[in-house]
C-alpha cells in the first residue's frame, strides 16, 4: 500500500496541472490472487488531515505509535472488483534508518528508506490475512517523475543477515543511476557495488524489466502483483553473493506514462472524489 499526497499516477492530478498536491491524495492498496483488488481513489483537500505522527485520507489512516506503523484501511476496490477493502496493517520496523538518497543530482527527487527490515501483519478480511517480511520507504519530489526519468527499476531483497536494495534509472538527460545499498538489523545503511544488471522476462504488457543478480544468474518472476501498461510489480527471485532471495521488484516506464492515451485509461481505475466531511 502507498499513501500519496500529490498522487503522481492520478490522471486527475495530471489534468489539474499539479498545482495543489493536497487536492489529489489517496491511499492505494493492491491485493493479488483471484479476488485481487485495487484501490486508488483520488480525493480532495477536504479529505486530508496530517499531524506529526499520522496521515488521514478520507476514511483511511496511518499512524506511527513510536514503535509500529498502524494502517487502518477503509476503501472500495476499482473496476472490475468493486468491493470493500477494509482492515488493518501493522508494520514493526527492526530499526529506523537515517538514510536519504537524491535520485537526481539536483535533489528534486528523494528516496527515504525508513525501515527496509520489518515485520508485518496484514488483515484485510478472509483470504487476505498473513504475516511476514515488511518494508517501509518514501519518495518525494518537486517535479513530475516523467519530467526527469525515462525508466527505472527498484528491488528490495532480504538476505540472511541484512537486506539489499537496488535503484537503477535512466534519466531524461541520458545520465543513469545505479545504486546499491545494504541495511543491517540495527538500521545501519552502507552503499555497495551492485552485482550485474540482468534482463528479465518482460511483463504481460511487454514492459522491459531487469534486476541485479550474481553473474550467470537470471532473475525470475515468481508472482505478478500488479501489471499495467507502464508499471509492473512482482515477487522476484534473484541471487546475491551466492544467496538466493525472494524480494519485491518494480519496473516503471515513464516514457510510456507520458503518452496522453494512458490518462483516460487510468481514469477508469482511479475515480475522483472531491468532497469529504469528517465526523465531528
Amino acid at each position: 500500500m502507498i499513501g500519496f499526497i500529490g498522487s503522481v499516477f492520478s490522471p486527475w492530478y495530471g489534468w489539474s496541472g499539479r498545482a495543489t498536491p493536497s487536492n489529489h491524495c489517496c491511499i492505494n492498496v493492491v491485493t493479488s490472487g483471484l479476488n485481487g483488488r485495487f484501490t486508488m481513489t483520488d480525493r480532495g483537500t477536504a479529505a486530508l488531515r496530517q499531524s506529526r505522527d499520522s496521515l488521514t485520507v478520507g476514511p483511511s489512516q496511518m499512524h506511527w505509535t513510536g514503535r509500529e506503523l498502524v494502517i487502518e484501511i477503509n476503501e472500495w476496490g476499482a473496476l472490475p472488483m468493486v468491493a470493500p477493502v477494509r482492515g488493518r496493517i501493522v508494520l514493526t520496523p527492526a530499526a529506523i534508518t537515517a538514510a536519504e538518497v537524491a535520485l537526481t543530482p539536483d535533489g528534486h527527487h528523494l528516496w527515504r528508506p525508513f525501515a527496509p527490515i520489518a515485520d508485518i501483519e496484514v488483515d484485510l478480511g478472509p483470504g487476505t490475512r498473513w504475516s511476514g517480511h515488511g518494508y517501509f520507504d518514501a519518495n518525494s519530489g518537486t517535479r513530475p517523475l516523467e519530467q526527469d526519468f525515462r525508466f527505472w527499476t527498484w528491488g528490495r531483497f532480504p538476505l540472511r543477515d541484512r537486506t539489499v536494495c537496488f535503484y537503477d534509472a535512466i534519466r531524461r538527460d541520458g545520465s543513469t543511476l545505479a545504486l546499491g545499498v545494504q541495511i543491517d538489523k540495527s538500521g545501519q545503511v552502507h552503499e555497495i557495488a551492485p552485482p550485474p544488471l540482468t534482463p528479465m522476462r518482460r511483463s504481460l504488457w511487454a514492459l522491459r524489466r531487469e534486476s541485479r543478480a550474481d553473474a550467470g544468474f537470471t532473475p525470475r518472476q515468481t508472482l505478478s502483483l500488479l501489471d499495467a501498461p507502464f508499471y509492473a510489480r512482482a515477487l522476484v527471485e534473484t541471487r546475491i553473493d551466492g544467496e538466493t532471495s525472494l524480494g519485491m521488484h518494480e519496473a516503471l516506464d515513464l516514457t510510456r506514462f507520458r503518452q496522453p492515451v494512458l490518462k483516460p485509461m487510468l481514469a477508469v481505475r482511479v475515480p475522483r472524489r472531491r468532497g469529504w466531511a469528517f465526523p465531528d
